[in-house]
């Protein structure tokens, strides 16, 4: 049995107690007990990870070997580790721990049983112990008596490193070692490290095994077709996905296959600032339920009422649980090959088309770009936008070239046909700070029409500065809210904010230029695009 198991395999030879596969409710008492983290009133378990509440990505290294470094995009989201130091490092991090509870879960990445990823997630805290068994896949009694862990993450939050003597950066560290299928981190608390570090591992698996491993969410239509959703944080990739017409199959990681699509996960890991019942309910839902992790979320510590609005602690709040805990789900986390794929921006600059198709080539060119723009700040009165750029809508976790992916999305597209649709959901009629954004009641009507086919037939207009087809008519969307330009007041402005915008992509693309074909590279915004 995995319970009867010890660690004296993985290195970690350990004097103090381990508790292995402890369900939800042990966990909880542990924790509480453990002084890990706290109950709100309505059930959650309240954790803190300050001085870390997010990910810190200049602490994620990968180990760097004869097998991997001809085959790992190296550069500050795969920091070269050196291999002679892991082993010092891990051996202090397993005699830091020595006399000391760990908690260990056995779990699987991937719904699919043919590309599943068994995993060994050894945690120092158990309300992490909870927080992956919240977000991964459940074996069976029976499966569990079999396990085999093929990749384990230790977590030792509590142990810091030693620049100076580990090779490491800082006190904290995400180290990946590919050849030892072993994640190993220390000196921060933040659990959405134990979700990325997988997520790593599985976009550098699945690639040798034909699966397009992809940060994106997905559901499934009335007609059984799905729908995929790639968009950076702020864009509404959550929200959008979350339709009450269209059962979720997973809200963030997932594989395309050669027999259509499944989650990597059985959990969610959503944001939780300023939700509500009316806009999420779904997502509220969970924030009031036994068995959902929030972590960061201020809590009365009288009424013990917990304070989704406050950003008291961090903007960056967030709810773990599993999906067992949604009511629209697709419950084996498995989909048809997409007949639509959405890649959503929240444009700030205010000029992108409330939706656009993609050819295939446009559409691996803004995948590789994995554009969207956020609000700056404020000077002088006039809120700035900042284009933000991210390879794949993943690049944090891509730990092979871009264009390894791309070339993939392409092939699948070729494949199944799929139409790629760019809508915009930030501003229109001019940048952040000038104008509104796009209405959310019509977001949801044009996604609804692209995914219903309701835009198949529809007359396009392809946009003179981005090149994109542009429908001229939507069902329930007033015609002039389709044409970007026409919602500015002053035509010139749109020009010069569009073609900026236009540049800023084309020198966003350049590194990515050398490992694409031409046709990819011509997709680029025609205004960006060099003469001759």
């Amino acid at each position: 049995m995995a319970s009867d198991k010890n660690l004296d395999d993985l290195g970690l030879t350990h004097t103090g107690d381990i508790h292995w596969n402890l369900s939800t409710a042990a966990l909880y008492e542990h924790a509480v007990r453990n002084g890990e983290a706290e109950l709100s009133n309505y059930g959650p378990l309240i954790a803190m990870t300050t001085p870390h509440t997010g990910r810190s990505p200049s602490d994620k290294w990968v180990v760097q070997d004869d097998g991997n470094k001809d085959e790992v995009w190296w550069g500050p989201n795969n920091q070269p580790f050196d291999e002679a130091k892991f082993e010092p490092l891990f051996a202090r991090a397993c005699a830091f721990a020595q006399g000391r509870d760990l908690y260990v879960q056995d779990l699987y990445a991937g719904a699919d049983a043919r590309y599943r990823l068994p995993v060994r997630f050894v945690t120092a805290y158990a309300w992490h112990s909870l927080f992956v068994r919240s977000l991964f896949i459940h074996p069976t009694a029976e499966e569990l008596e079999n396990h085999d862990p093929q990749f384990t993450v230790v977590n030792l939050s509590p142990f810091q490193a030693d620049p100076a003597v580990d090779g490491t950066g800082t006190e904290t560290f995400i180290v990946v070692n590919f050849a030892r299928k072993l994640v190993v981190i220390g000196g921060t608390r933040y659990a959405g490290e134990n979700k990325k570090s997988i997520f790593t591992v599985m976009n550098y698996l699945l690639p040798q095994q034909g699966v397009l491993p992809m940060h994106c969410s997905a559901n499934v239509g009335s007609d059984g077709e799905t729908a995929l959703f790639f968009g950076l944080s702020g864009t509404g990739k959550t929200t959008l996905s979350m339709d009450p017409d269209r059962p979720l199959i997973g809200d963030d990681e997932h594989g395309w296959s050669d027999v259509g699509i499944f989650n990597f996960e059985g959990g969610c890991y959503a944001k939780t600032i300023k939700l509500s019942a009316e806009n999420e309910p779904e997502i509220y839902a969970t924030t009031r339920q036994f068995g959902t992790v929030l972590e960061n979320v201020p809590m009365d510590p009288d009424t013990r009422m917990v304070d989704l609005d406050s950003e008291e602690i961090t903007e960056n709040t967030r709810g773990a649980y599993p999906l067992t805990q949604l009511t629209n789900v697709v419950p084996d986390g498995l989909g048809r090959h997409p007949r639509n794929v959405v890649f959503l921006a929240a444009d700030a600059f205010g000029v992108l088309p409330p939706i656009s198709r993609l050819t295939r080539d446009q559409a691996m060119y803004h995948f590789l770009l994995g554009y969207t723009a956020r609000v700056a700040g404020t000077e002088r009165g006039v809120t700035e936008p900042e284009a933000t750029f991210s390879a794949c809508f993943g690049a944090p976790f891509l730990p092979r070239p871009p264009s390894v992916y791309a070339e993939m999305l392409g092939e699948k597209l070729d494949e199944h046909g799929s139409t790629v649709w760019l809508v915009n959901t930030g501003w229109t009629g001019g940048p952040a700070g000038e104008s509104d954004r796009i209405s959310l009641p019509y977001t949801r009507a044009i996604l609804g029409a692209a995914l219903s086919g309701a835009l198949d037939d529809v007359p396009y207009v392809t946009d003179e500065i981005f090149g994109l087809q542009v429908p001229t008519a939507c069902p329930g969307v007033p015609d002039d809210v389709l044409n970007a330009r026409g919602q500015w007041s002053d035509p010139a402005r749109y020009d010069a904010q569009a073609t900026e915008l236009a540049a800023l992509m084309h020198n966003a693309f350049k590194p990515f230029a050398p490992g694409v074909s031409q046709a990819v590279r011509d997709a680029a915004p025609l205004a960006a695009r060099p003469a001759g």
